[in-house]
């Protein structure tokens, strides 16, 4: 058995389908906008908090000359 859940979409989007087993919500069909919109958000939100986290330690700075002693160039 398969629902219809009516939502605004933006034009040319599909509503997401539910997919009922045993009469309870076991699985939802997105439209692959929808979709790949969802991840980009998580993978936004993933970002954020290590950036947080990254945030909450001291930060040290060096010379660029000292970096480039370390690293030499590879060209």
């Amino acid at each position: 058995m398969v629902g219809r859940k009516t939502t605004n979409l933006k034009a040319g989007k599909k509503a997401p389908q539910m997919v009922f087993r045993g009469g309870k919500p076991s699985a939802v069909i997105l439209d692959i906008e929808v979709y790949q919109e969802m991840l980009q958000r998580l993978e936004d939100i993933e970002d954020l908090n290590m950036l947080a986290e990254i945030w909450k330690k001291p930060m040290s700075f060096r010379r660029l000359d000292d970096f480039l002693q370390e690293f030499p160039r590879r060209v």
